[in-house]
């Protein structure tokens, strides 16, 4: 499996579990329309884009480009790259029917298919380019370590969380997972021990 150096923007839960298996990556969903009304995770995006450079890819149906145009718009500064699947026809498995317009998406992609069209964006691939020398290489904050900060499995734990994601100006519905992938492309272990009020 290939490391992705960038942060690749996906619309959903099905896109993201599609292409985690095909690369490693830092991999943010939008939620499809969601992301119209969502201004701290734009703002995270933007943050995201000035600090690893994003990927944004999104279905090549309508939808799919009305959500990437708007992200355009909205993301003005940093890094941003373009990954376009191809026009396929068909009908994702998951699903009964075909979606409107008869195209798959992003989840009914084969793994080759993805890691060509991430190519072809400009993907920074880490075992073909090296080490990419951002605070995201090393070792990463881990579940446990949010545990150790009461940030997770106690009854004050969430109240803790949202107070920190406030704090560092980050969406309020982000999951933990979620946290652990923005502190680790925006912080790097050691800081980000720090920051979730661990010493190192």
């Amino acid at each position: 499996m290939q490391t992705i150096q960038e942060v690749i923007i996906v619309e959903g839960r099905y896109d993201k579990n599609t292409l985690s298996q095909v690369v490693r990556a830092t991999i943010l969903e939008t939620q499809g329309y969601g992301i119209f009304n969502d201004k701290q995770k734009l703002q995270l995006i933007r943050r995201l884009a000035a600090e690893r450079g994003v990927i944004i890819l999104t279905d090549s149906d309508s939808a799919g480009f009305l959500i990437r145009n708007h992200l355009k718009g909205s993301v003005s500064e940093g890094r941003v790259l373009h990954a376009y699947i191809p026009d396929r026809h068909g009908k994702e498995r998951r699903k009964t029917e075909a979606g409107r317009e008869g195209k798959l998406g992003v989840e009914g992609m084969d793994g080759e298919t993805l890691l060509e069209v991430l190519r072809r964006a400009g993907a920074t691939f880490r075992d073909v380019a090296g080490e990419s020398g951002t605070k995201a290489d090393g070792r990463k904050l881990t579940k446990a370590d949010l545990y150790q900060a009461g940030l997770t499995g106690r009854p004050d734990s969430k109240a803790r969380r949202q107070a920190l994601l406030q704090t560092l100006d980050l969406p309020e519905n982000l999951t933990t997972n979620g946290l652990l992938d923005v502190l680790h492309v925006l912080y790097g272990y050691e800081e980000g021990l720090r920051v979730v009020g661990l010493s190192v």
